[in-house]
């Protein structure tokens, strides 16, 4: 019998994205900048298939420098369009820049942000959709309609004002719903509503693109199936209310069953203190559209923002649903992690440090240092030299004493990584790594200790996403097959423990320099830092960074390499 192979490839979509800042929008009827992209906030929708391939020209007409990163995008052997400090030099002010990457091999409900210079806290953020080819079967009824749904804590102040110290001091006043004030207070210029056919179902897909608040969300009279989290199918289960933390993405159906009306749509803040958190609320309407009956009374109640009890029995419910047909993690075919053989344990411990009287954010008693050029570019043409030490730090216990400094370690190519992350901090927290979906195995309150791998942890259908949740004084434990060579960042998602330090970068090094395994540097790569000017042609990686001591290679002809930027 003859065999034949079937290669799947995409459509090529092009895109051009100005990006500015807006003083007229008044998100909280403050006079604030808002960053907007083609004059919305928030930002257009990228809706697009599995294996489609994006070209997103993005034109900087802020006057500070600029970063898109691609929340969940696992930039498939590709961490040269990842859009973050160390992996991409910034786009200037004034200039542009081409990503190109390709959605492969995932479906589900994503987001972008600004990555740099706490701008996320000023906008920038827009929803990504990822369908499956018409050829896979979705595993529930096709909905009525789709809603994208950006929901997420927001600052009264400016975010360069808030940024000065890092966002420390600082407190955020208000969550808002695709960048709208609450419904229910009379300063609100705009809120978001939702019109729906009564005996129809709809489709919310449901982001935290917030910088410290986790919410629970809840629709009047209304309950909501779960069928799907950051692109994984999940076992399908009927709530009530939902808890989404800082970075994390969802899909639920809702179906509009009720009498005629309008319904609160709510989201508010927990493991927050606040006297009344209805009074920050984001608050929307479900309208039905031959409704004659105006809302009124009270919000919906939801649970205790305190009760980890509640939350925790929510997130191990939360499993895969091995049995759709969509887009698979990496290894192909593997749908659960029973018998893996473990490569490598990170137990990372987030915790809060002054470094010379100044606030922030550590792992391991380390608080990450930016470099001034990006760790990919150092790697790919200097190995590391000079910018940054490869394992210089522990992966397994704290320092002593807080450093500040680039915290780079190796991932085992092609090997299992289980990272532990111990949250000791009096705050919910959430982890993002990119490159990746990690299997989420485990949650618990006190210590972790390996003996909860028998006692705690779920090896039949642990759910595959790439940000999960810390609760305080607890552990979260994931799995990772590292086979997609880069350089990947792995962060907090709270943008004020992200921006203080609280994060570090995997190299992970595949010595085969065949393009199939990893792509090279794109023609039109910007350069930065040590190497502007002069610029360095490309050279072959090595499996570990040469000692600092060592000179760097002689610079070039300033034509050897093209910096400069391209358009259409």
């Amino acid at each position: 019998m003859a065999l034949c192979t079937v290669v799947v490839t995409g459509e090529e979509i092009f895109l051009e994205w100005h990006v500015k800042i807006n003083d007229a929008i008044k998100p909280v009827s403050e006079n604030q900048p808002v960053i907007t992209i083609n004059d919305l906030f928030p930002g257009p929708l990228i809706n697009a298939t599995t294996n489609d391939n994006l070209h997103i020209n993005v034109y900087n007409e802020m006057d500070e420098p600029l970063l898109m990163t691609w929340n969940g995008i696992q930039q498939r052997l590709n961490s040269w369009q990842d859009g973050v400090s160390g992996t991409n030099c910034p786009i200037q002010p004034g200039s542009n820049w081409t990503y190109v990457f390709q959605m492969k091999d995932q479906i589900g409900s994503f987001f972008y942000f600004p990555s740099i210079n706490f701008q996320r806290g000023g906008g920038g953020f827009g929803p990504i959709r990822i369908n499956n080819r018409v050829v896979i079967n979705v595993p529930f009824p096709k909905p009525e309609q789709e809603f994208d749904l950006l929901i997420g804590d927001w600052y009264q102040q400016s975010f360069k004002d808030v940024r000065v110290n890092g966002g420390y001091g600082y407190l955020t006043d208000w969550i808002l719903m695709n960048g709208k004030g609450p419904f229910i207070d009379p300063l609100t210029g705009a809120y978001e509503s939702f019109n729906v056919s009564q005996g129809k179902s709809y489709r919310f897909r449901i982001s935290n693109v917030g910088n410290m608040w986790s919410f629970n969300f809840r629709i009047q009279n209304h309950t909501m199936l779960l069928v799907e989290t950051e692109g994984s199918y999940t076992n399908q289960i009927t709530l009530n209310s939902l808890d989404v933390h800082v970075g994390q993405s969802y899909s639920v159906l809702v179906a509009a069953n009720q009498i005629p009306g309008d319904y609160y749509i709510v989201a508010t803040p927990k493991w927050v203190n606040l006297t009344n958190p209805n009074a920050t609320a984001a608050v929307g309407l479900l309208h039905y559209d031959n409704s004659n009956t105006t809302v009124n009374g009270l919000l919906p109640t939801g649970p205790d923002p305190f009760d980890i009890g509640f939350s925790l029995d929510q997130a191990r419910s939360i499993t895969w649903n091995l049995t759709a047909g969509a887009a698979r993690p990496n290894p192909q075919g593997t749908f659960n992690v029973s018998n893996v053989t473990l490569s490598q344990t990170f137990v990372l411990r987030q915790s809060f440090a002054l470094i010379n009287g100044t606030p922030r954010y550590t792992v391991n008693n380390v608080t990450y240092l930016t470099t001034h050029t990006p760790l990919k570019l150092a790697d790919y043409y200097l190995n590391g030299s000079g910018i940054y030490d490869l394992d210089a730090f522990p992966v397994h216990s704290s320092l002593p004493g807080a450093v500040k400094a680039p915290f780079v370690v190796s991932g085992t190519h092609k090997g299992w990584l289980e990272i532990v992350f111990i949250n000791v901090l009096d705050t919910i927290d959430s982890w993002h790594l990119d490159g990746y979906g990690f299997f989420v195995v485990g949650f618990g309150v006190g210590d972790w200790t390996p003996e909860v791998r028998v006692t705690t942890y779920n090896f039949v259908d642990p759910v595959v996403r790439s940000t999960v949740q810390v609760y305080p004084k607890g552990w979260t434990a994931v799995y990772v097959y590292l086979d997609n060579p880069g350089m990947w960042n792995l962060r907090s998602q709270n943008l004020i423990h992200w921006y203080l330090g609280q994060e570090l970068y995997i190299r992970v090094f595949d010595p085969d320099l065949n393009p199939a395994k990893e792509k090279p540097p794109p023609d039109n790569l910007l350069f930065c830092g040590v190497f502007e000017p002069p610029t360095y042609p490309p050279a072959t990686p090595t499996p570990n960074p040469v000692p600092d001591s060592a000179p760097p290679p002689p610079p070039p002809s300033s034509a050897a390499v093209n910096i400069s930027h391209i358009g259409w």
